[in-house]
C-alpha cells in the first residue's frame, strides 16, 4: 500500500515569518510575479511544502532546501524535490494543495469549478475516446464532466515530471463519472499497470485528482493546513 497525503490551503500573505522561509532562487521567483496573488500563491506552495517535509524528515522548515531545476533548461522552475520524498504543488484561484509519498512519483492538480470548458479546449483535450462520454450533457453538465478528466490528466502528466510535454490525446482515462483510473496509454512514460489515481474533496468551487506511479494500491488522505 501507497500512502499519498494531501494538504489544502489558502494564500498567505505577504509577511517575514514567511517569506522569511524562502532561499535566494526562491526568493528571486516570488519577485518576478507581478500579481500579488500570484506571489501568495508561490509563497503558501513553498512554505507548505517546506513545513510537511520538515515535519516528515524530523527538521525544521528553514532547513529544507528544494532542488527545483527544470529536467530540459535546469531553470528553477521544475518540481521541488527533497531526499526521501516525492512533491506535488498545485494551486488555483484560493486554493493551494500538497501531496507527498514516501518517494513515489506523484502529481496533483486543482481547478476552479467555475471554468467553462470551450469547444476548443475539449478537442485539445480530450481524444474521441472520451469526447464521446461527453456527448448529450448539457452545458453545465459538460464543463463539470471535463474539468473531471481535466483534472485527472494533469495529475497523472505531473507524475512523469514531464507535465504537457506529454500529448494531450495519447492517454485515454476511464469515464468521468467512473473512479479515477488510466486506461490506455501510448506513450512510454505511462503506463495503466504502473499508475495510480484518485478525485479529490479540495472544497467547495474546486475540483482536483492525484496520481501516484505506482503497481501498489493507493491510500490517500486530504487534510486542512493552516500555519
Amino acid at each position: 500500500m501507497i500512502d499519498c497525503a494531501v494538504w489544502w490551503a489558502e494564500p498567505l500573505p505577504n509577511e517575514p515569518r514567511f517569506i522569511g522561509l524562502l532561499d535566494e532562487l526562491e526568493l528571486g521567483r516570488h519577485a518576478g510575479y507581478r500579481q500579488e496573488i500570484d506571489q501568495r500563491r508561490f509563497l503558501t506552495g513553498r512554505v507548505l511544502a517546506k513545513t510537511i517535509a520538515g515535519e516528515r524528515l524530523g527538521r525544521a522548515p528553514a532547513d529544507i532546501v528544494f532542488d527545483a531545476s527544470c529536467d530540459d533548461c535546469d531553470k528553477p522552475h521544475g518540481v521541488p524535490k527533497v531526499p526521501g520524498l516525492a512533491l506535488s504543488i498545485s494551486h488555483s484561484g484560493d486554493r493551494i494543495g500538497l501531496a507527498v509519498t514516501s518517494g513515489a512519483p506523484v502529481g496533483l492538480d486543482v481547478e476552479s469549478a467555475s471554468r467553462r470548458a470551450e469547444d476548443s479546449l475539449i478537442e485539445y483535450a480530450l481524444n474521441e475516446t472520451e469526447r464521446l462520454g461527453l456527448k448529450g450533457l448539457e452545458a453545465d453538465e459538460r464543463a463539470s464532466a471535463f474539468f473531471v478528466y481535466w483534472t485527472r490528466k494533469e495529475a497523472v502528466m505531473k507524475a512523469t515530471g514531464r507535465g504537457l510535454r506529454i500529448p494531450l490525446h495519447s492517454i485515454t482515462l476511464a469515464p468521468f463519472d467512473a473512479p479515477a483510473a488510466l486506461l490506455a496509454s501510448s506513450t512510454p512514460a505511462l503506463d495503466p499497470a504502473t499508475t495510480r489515481m484518485a478525485d479529490l474533496d479540495p472544497g467547495s468551487g474546486y475540483r482536483a485528482a492525484v496520481a501516484v506511479l505506482t503497481t501498489e494500491d493507493l491510500a490517500v488522505t486530504e487534510h486542512s493546513w493552516h500555519p
